[in-house]
């Protein structure tokens, strides 16, 4: 994030105006990405003087964007500077949809998840279906945290989503076309909504949260019921295509001939290295992750072991496309992937470096995502916040209204 630094010269009262509202979001957002920081590291990172600090978080204190508490004495000589951290006033909402499963939370600021509530569904869930559960459950969370404002709905969906509109373009999993669930759902709920694919969102959470926090240059691949797809950061900065379509690393060919995938190609990573082929080898029709880690790393069937070692060999074979293609510092796993990982670390490791140029291969690790259950919901919600944070004044003026 560049620094905030005060402009040269006598300010209008309009370039006043606009430095305390740039100064504002760019407090709001450390807090909120970096989590507690002391006033003194806050004053460090911007640039901004002791006293302009001070003014800026007693604002942000007031409307509820952050909170101050005391520092516990370190005995050393002088008055420790005290803690700022993400404030309680404001939550958003954030919708998963998955071909089996509707996943609603409550996320707070700093990526905390206060509620998550799963709906399986037995078939792909229809537009009008995840309005219906996710109007009865927002409801239910407005009743439930009263204090908290809920500031908007980030939907995360496996597929294609229009960067412009936020319609759902094509996801054929759920068996959606040209879909505008965001509308649907800001005139349910009197809220505003943006649409975004999953995995790219994902991938955002984890480079700005967890196992990738402070890296520049990630590839995050994620396996879920409905496929896997991917999204990818260069420089810091989420990589989005002409359409916003840009990463769907799932349809990258990973065996000539293979088994046809939904998009008409036979080959690719989604369709040659998925989640069903491993459930009905274990006898389940839903899992969750940390199920799944349970069930492959207990299961002695030889036909489970041949399965996760034929996955493991493929999805290295992706990965080590991704790896040349992007030349990321490191690779994420997301879903049932991150669950090959766990089981498979070696042999994956293995796999990739026979296949990655020695160049590429050393500048690379490959670990699982941080976050686990809280990363659809928690990746759903950034765009969310990113919206309020660049502005938190009006977002604060319009509660006081």
């Amino acid at each position: 994030m560049s620094r905030v630094n005060s402009p040269p010269g006598t300010a209008s009262p309009t370039s006043n105006a606009v430095l305390r509202g740039n100064n504002l979001a760019l407090v709001a957002t450390l807090v909120h990405r970096s989590g507690p920081s002391s006033r003194a590291e806050l004053t460090k990172l911007t640039g901004l003087s002791r006293s302009a600090m001070s003014v800026l978080i007693g604002e942000l204190v007031e409307s509820g964007w952050v909170t101050e508490e005391a520092p516990q004495p370190n005995g050393r000589i002088g008055r420790p500077s005290p803690m700022v951290m993400p404030g309680r006033a404001f939550a958003a909402v954030g919708v998963h949809v998955d071909a089996d499963a509707i996943t609603v939370g409550l996320v707070g600021l700093g990526g905390d998840l206060l509620r998550r509530v799963r709906v399986d569904t037995h078939a792909p869930p229809s537009p009008e279906a995840v309005v219906r559960n996710v109007t009865s459950i927002v409801d239910g969370f407005r009743f439930e945290r009263a204090p908290r404002r809920i500031i908007g709905i980030g939907v995360a969906v496996p597929g294609l989503v229009d960067a412009e509109s936020g319609d759902v373009r094509w996801t054929p999993r759920l068996g959606w076309s040209g879909v505008a669930i965001g509308r649907q759902l800001e005139e349910a709920l009197g809220l505003p909504v943006v649409v975004g694919n999953d995995c790219t969102l994902e991938g955002i959470a984890e480079a700005r949260f967890g196992v990738a926090k402070g890296i520049d240059d990630v590839v995050y691949v994620a396996g879920h019921a409905s496929g896997i797809g991917g999204g990818v950061i260069v420089g810091g900065v989420p990589l989005q295509g002409a359409s916003g379509y840009a990463a769907e690393l799932g349809h990258t060919l990973v065996r000539t001939g293979g088994v046809l995938c939904r998009c008409g190609r036979r080959g690719c990573l989604e369709a040659e290295v998925s989640l069903d082929g491993l459930l009905d080898l274990l006898g389940r029709t839903t899992i969750d992750q940390d199920e799944l880690d349970i069930a492959l790393e207990t299961s002695r069937d030889p036909r489970v072991f041949a399965e996760v070692k034929r996955q493991t060999a493929l999805l290295a074979e992706g990965l080590s496309t991704f790896i040349h293609l992007f030349n990321p510092r490191i690779v994420v796993l997301g879903g049932f992937l991150g669950s090959l990982l766990s089981v498979e670390r070696e042999r994956l490791s293995a796999e990739v470096s026979s296949r990655t140029l020695s160049e590429f291969r050393r500048s690379v690790r490959i670990e699982r995502a941080a976050l686990r259950s809280r990363l659809e919901l928690v990746g759903a919600t950034e765009p969310i916040f990113d919206r309020a944070l660049t502005d938190p004044a009006a977002v604060m003026g319009s509660a006081k209204g």
